[in-house]
């Protein structure tokens, strides 16, 4: 699919606000598209095609839409949507992009009424605002790791894969409620998946080791481990220099003073070297000899992870200019290294007293890889996402019943302002009427039959069996979704939907690059 913006400026100018919102609206409302028939249990997957040939096919929304192809200045803020959900908690993307379109859509119609679109704008922030505190109100918490709840919200954000969902929760069990509550980690990170990878938990840390010096024969214990950024090699001379007898002088000695800063690694007893670009020929030599495995070509986050995991620091090639005694608290310790040249990876196990697991995902093939561990990360922020904020019913159900709440907020509201409160309540019912679309009933009929039942019931957790078509409790069926992912992707939603009907005219910039060069 292919989302254009205006190539000129004069075509823009003869442009109004209310043709330039709805240019706006119907890009919005394509990007949607793209990912809306993969929401929900009987979503379907999404085939991305290369230039070259190659496929993609997943329901994977923040894949699909950082994958497509969008020129479209508007739609690309929607993308920026399911990144922002994705980088916050891991899941979502598909339900965050909906919500977005749809409050763009329902505002555009209020627009069109005849409401002014600051009035429009100031409702849907305040109904925004409303539906998250009484979605907060709403949550029910997870208080242990062995809650069937947290089991279902796995098995759920899983795609309903059993062998996924049980290594996500042997994982997080593993590591530890403390370890989960922990801000900057991410049990998501922790997944990995191979073609020919078992699936297993790995109590340790698997690093893509790039390339090796030498292949290990058994397991290296208790090794000291320096890591290192960017290149180590020599410091280069100038070629020109090179020609004269001064320029080779220098090559000689910092080709000396770097053969002495390997030489260091050797002294302080290192096991293993993790570098992060490539290593001098003769280092390799000097190191290999010396019994010290060598991995490079190792990328950046895998560096920091393991500098992390060992207690090392990374090092630059100039800081091996230090004293041995100001290096040595540098190093770092794992208590085995084992190769797998089959996977490409090493296998690395830490202190005793670190709670770090790894998720090996199997799959039959590189594409399948790739999916089976886009599933798993999913499978596993939400179980992360639901031990920090707890969970609330799945299916839409949360979201219909706050509909609901938020139309009642805007019976109260006096002004224009209420019928942005009102878009946010029509924007909430998306999300379930997409599901049961999807699921090959009526969305119109089911939605209604479930609003009515809600209010009947005073329940906010009846929903829409997708198998059968008929109205359920959707906790009793264990349909449920942790609140951090409801919360972040309604609050990002309206965050951007505001931006862009405040968006009075798009305009093409100069090209200053090209000006300079003129």
């Amino acid at each position: 699919m292919e989302c254009r913006g205006e190539s000129s400026v004069s075509k823009q100018d003869q442009s109004s606000y209310p043709e330039t919102m709805t240019a706006n609206a119907e890009a919005v409302r394509k990007v949607a598209e793209a990912v809306q028939g993969t929401l929900g249990p009987k979503g379907l997957d999404t085939m991305l095609v290369k230039d070259d040939g190659g496929v993609i096919v997943t329901n994977d929304g923040v894949t699909i839409l950082n994958r497509m192809e969008i020129h479209h200045p508007v739609a690309q803020m929607i993308v920026g949507i399911a990144n922002a959900q994705q980088e916050e908690v891991g899941d979502g993307t598909t339900t965050a992009t909906l919500l977005a379109a749809a409050l763009v859509e329902e505002g555009v119609k209020q627009v069109n009424r005849g409401v002014p679109v600051a009035k429009v704008i100031v409702g849907i922030r305040r109904g925004v605002r409303f539906a998250l505190d009484k979605m907060q109100n709403m949550a029910q918490m997870i208080r242990h790791l062995n809650d069937e709840w947290l089991h279902r919200i796995a098995y759920t954000a899983g795609r309903e894969r059993e062998d996924i969902t049980e290594l996500v929760m042997e994982a997080a069990t593993s590591i530890g409620r403390e370890k989960l509550l922990e801000r900057d980690f991410r049990l998501s990170d922790a997944v990995m998946a191979h073609p020919r990878a078992r699936g297993s938990i790995f109590h340790g840390l698997l690093l893509s080791r790039g390339r090796v010096n030498m292949r290990l024969s058994d397991v290296k214990e208790h090794v000291r481990v320096a890591v290192m950024a960017g290149d180590l090699h020599p410091e280069l001379v100038n070629e020109d220099a090179l020609a004269t007898e001064a320029g080779f002088a220098k090559h000689e000695e910092l080709k000396q003073t770097f053969e002495q800063m390997v030489r260091k690694l050797i002294e302080l007893e290192v096991g293993l070297v993790v570098v992060e670009g490539n290593v001098d020929t003769d280092a390799i030599d000097a190191l290999t000899d010396a019994g010290i495995l060598v991995a490079e070509n190792v990328k950046r986050a895998d560096i920091d992870q393991l500098a992390d995991y060992t207690g090392a620091c990374v090092l630059r090639r100039a800081g091996l200019k230090r004293s041995l005694a100001e290096l040595e608290p540098l190093i770092g310790f794992c208590e085995e290294v084992e190769d797998d040249p089959l996977l490409g990876w090493l296998k690395i196990k830490g202190k005793k007293d670190q709670s770090v697991a790894t998720i090996v995902i199997s799959a039959t093939t590189k594409e399948v890889a790739d999916e089976q561990e886009r599933i798993a990360k999913d499978a596993a922020a939400a179980v992360q996402a639901a031990v920090r904020g707890g969970f609330l019913p799945g299916g839409g159900a949360a979201e219909l019943a706050l509909a609901r709440e938020v139309e009642k907020y805007g019976n109260t509201v006096q002004g224009m302002e209420s019928f942005g409160v009102s878009a946010v309540a029509q924007a909430l019912c998306r999300p379930i009427a997409q599901m049961v679309a999807n699921a090959g009933f009526n969305p119109l009929e089911k939605v209604e039959e479930v609003k009515a039942l809600q209010w009947k019931r005073s329940t906010y957790s009846l929903g829409i069996d997708c198998d059968r078509g008929v109205v359920c409790d959707m906790v009793d069926m264990g349909v449920i979704d942790p609140l951090p992912v409801k919360y972040h992707a309604l609050q990002t939603a309206g965050e951007v939907s505001t931006a862009i009907l405040r968006i009075h005219t798009v305009v093409k910039m100069r090209n200053t690059e090209a000006e300079s060069l003129r």
